[in-house]
């Protein structure tokens, strides 16, 4: 039987570390995991690299906010995924939706054939498509490897039918990998339930910042957002999902 995958997403050096301890078999790299994670820097990656022996999959996604891009990002993300293919990346993380809420086809195609070689994971822009069933056929169509989905909710939890349907009708060479709100806590229900192939996680804690001298109240970024709080995965969350994933088997 083939051990069921632990993928967890990171964001910083400490966290991959944190994450490869506890027992991931897979990272998807990507920066300001606290906006939902934007395409990480390309050092970052070569960092990783050099100090942890998992995969890595780079999410590609030019800025937050919804999955419909301009020619300019579309280039952008062309000559990232490039960069990730020449330093060895695993695979890529894309999703490119168009208006009316499908696939954006062309763009989707363009990206495939960049990272020829290369894993690709189409991810949770699959949650905001119009048509979850017609958008698994055209994943298959591109020879998507994984999708990662909560089941178009909020939660894994919420998206549990959903994610039962793709499971039962997604072809055999398709991974359908829930992701969103798991923790050490429900990983093993979830995957008792579903006993999908993969799971995602990013496991983080908030720690607060070295910095003794803090001047309150000057955000540097979107207003709410602690400039003295630092998101970075737990490794014993990690071991205690592991740990989980292990005993249902």
């Amino acid at each position: 039987m083939k051990k069921t995958i632990l993928e967890v997403c990171v964001d910083s050096m400490e966290s991959a570390i944190a994450a490869a301890r506890g027992g991931a078999d897979r990272l998807e790299l990507c920066s300001n995991l606290i906006i939902g994670g934007t395409t990480p820097d390309i050092h970052l990656y070569e960092c990783i690299r050099r100090e942890i022996g998992i995969p890595v999959r780079a999410l590609i996604r030019p800025r937050f906010g919804d999955f419909y891009y301009s020619a300019y990002e579309y280039e952008i993300m062309k000559g990232n995924i490039t960069d990730f293919r020449k330093a060895g990346a695993e695979g890529v993380v894309i999703g490119c939706l168009d208006q009316n809420g499908a696939l954006h086809r062309a763009q989707m195609e363009g990206l495939i054939t960049c990272a020829a070689g290369m894993k690709v994971t189409l991810h949770r822009a699959f949650d905001v498509c119009k048509n979850p069933m017609e958008t698994l056929r055209e994943a298959e169509a591109l020879g998507i490897d994984t999708i990662l989905t909560s089941g178009q909710a909020n939660n894994c939890m919420n998206g549990m039918t959903l994610l039962e349907q793709l499971l039962r009708e997604c072809d055999e060479n398709l991974t359908i990998m829930p992701g969103a709100g798991i923790n050490s806590d429900n990983i093993g229900t979830i995957a008792n339930g579903l006993h999908a192939r993969a799971y995602h996680m990013s496991g983080k804690k908030v720690i607060q910042s070295e910095m003794q001298y803090r001047r309150e109240n000057v955000p540097m970024g979107l207003p709410g957002f602690d400039e003295y709080e630092i998101w970075r995965t737990d490794e014993e969350e990690i071991r205690k999902a592991r740990l989980q994933l292990d005993a249902i088997g």
